[in-house]
């Protein structure tokens, strides 16, 4: 199974490296592009219009360099600046925007390197593969053809059967070195993509603070919902009850002298009644915080959602303590919801839970062996968990290949308290 994970691998990033000596073909005319739009943007209309249009070409070969890099195993983040409000395509605004983004001037600086840089790359991790299949396929082309086969080979020109015998055997270890060599190949073209289009540490900082505001809003915005959720299931379940409950003992109170069997019988509804209520309030408060979450925190509120699971779950807990009570809190509702989109979208059978906590940052790791294709951007709950995390600097990534396997990872920064004495495992 590692061999084969090996060798897809390899496969991937031969693959990858093709698509980066075909990217890395597109840089010289975008430059050339951005050099003639710098050129002509003193022109009226025209120079506005054009070095918005050309940076916007740019900055998508750019995306797709940073696509290809986090496919290597590198994240890059994107610089840019949002666009001001109400920036008109051909407008000062929007060429003012474009001008003064530092990041503009970062990805025309990485067209000329990272164009040299991936190419170059890029060939290797697909000529030392093809240079080892060549190889593999000399000794039955020679033995079918029947003729002289020279100039393969470091070290033997192939002039006759024996010769040819040692071609298949180089071809191998070249095949086998062009895959293990292809993945390291992408990842150090993606490092040095990073040193031009990551952000700087001010654009960081900018990214940082537009974040921070945009988490705030939907943290705000998700509390009002979940208030005016609350207040509508009070309004409309526990408050009805209660209200229908006083009127009804009311009615037994004015009866219990002149019809005590009817006095009775209105007390037996609101008895009734009553124990509806109470299981109303109860499901209303476990939806705010279960209470099984209190009592045994997120090890036995993680498992208690696993047994009510109709599937094979297994459960990993290593949390050597307890998470402050909101991301304790947040932690469990995102597992919760993420169970929930595996039993209603992902036809799996087997679902395995991870929780741990690594360097300050508690990790919560749900994969299913579904039919995967899951894509945050085509329903709620996904983005609803990503809009959860984010309230406490949290993140979710997600990986869903039509075909499965399912891996949604969660990450939600938090210190440990209460530590207990080992960590625990088991199957729900």
């Amino acid at each position: 199974m590692e061999t084969w994970a090996w060798v897809r691998d390899g496969l991937r990033a031969i693959a990858g490296g093709v698509f980066a000596v075909g990217l890395a073909l597109t840089n010289l005319p975008l430059l050339a592009m951005s050099l003639v739009a710098l050129a002509l943007s003193p022109v009226p209309f025209l120079g506005l219009a054009l070095l918005p249009w050309v940076t916007n070409l740019v900055r998508m070969r750019a995306n797709l360099e940073r696509r290809l890099a986090a496919r290597a195993g590198i994240a890059i983040a994107r610089p840019y600046e949002p666009p001001p409000p109400r920036a008109l395509p051909g407008g000062w605004k929007r060429f003012r925007w474009i001008a003064t983004d530092p990041a503009t001037w970062r990805d025309l600086a990485w067209l000329i390197p990272g164009a040299l840089v991936g190419f170059a790359l890029g060939l290797i991790a697909v000529v030392i593969p093809l240079y080892g299949v060549v190889g593999i396929s000399l000794l039955p082309l020679w033995l079918y053809l029947s003729t002289d086969w020279s100039g393969y080979g470091v070290f033997w020109p192939i002039a006759n059967f024996s010769e040819a015998m040692l071609s298949m055997p180089q071809g191998v270890l070249f095949l086998a070195l062009g895959l293990g060599a292809a993945p390291w190949l992408l990842e150090v073209n993606a490092q040095f993509a990073r040193l031009f289009l990551a952000p700087t540490n001010a654009a960081d900082l900018r990214l940082r603070v537009a974040q921070l505001t945009v988490t705030r809003a939907d943290t705000v915005d998700a509390q009002a919902a979940e208030l005016r959720r609350i207040e509508r299931d009070l309004h409309d379940g526990a408050q009805a009850r209660l209200v229908s409950l006083g009127m009804t003992i009311g009615l037994a109170e004015e009866m219990i002298e002149r019809n005590p069997a009817a006095a009775r019988k209105l007390l037996a509804e609101a008895r009734e009644a009553s124990g509806t209520a109470l299981l109303e309030l109860r499901n209303l408060v476990r939806g705010i915080h279960p209470p099984v979450l209190a009592e045994r925190g997120l090890d036995g509120a993680v498992r208690a959602l696993a047994l009510s699971l109709p599937l094979r779950v297994s459960v990993e807990m290593e949390l050597p303590g307890r998470p402050e009570t909101p991301v304790e809190s947040a932690a469990y509702f995102a597992t919760a919801e993420a169970l929930a989109n595996v039993v209603r979208h992902s036809q799996a059978r087997n679902v395995q839970i991870s929780v741990q906590h690594v360097d300050d940052l508690l990790l919560l790791t749900v994969s299913d062996d579904g039919i995967g294709g899951a894509d945050p951007a085509r329903g709620t709950g996904l983005r609803g968990i990503a809009r959860r995390l984010a309230a406490f600097d949290g993140t979710m990534t997600m990986s869903s290949p039509p075909g499965g396997p399912t891996v949604v990872t969660m990450e939600l920064p938090c210190v440990l308290s209460s530590p207990k004495t080992s960590p625990s495992s088991g199957t729900g």
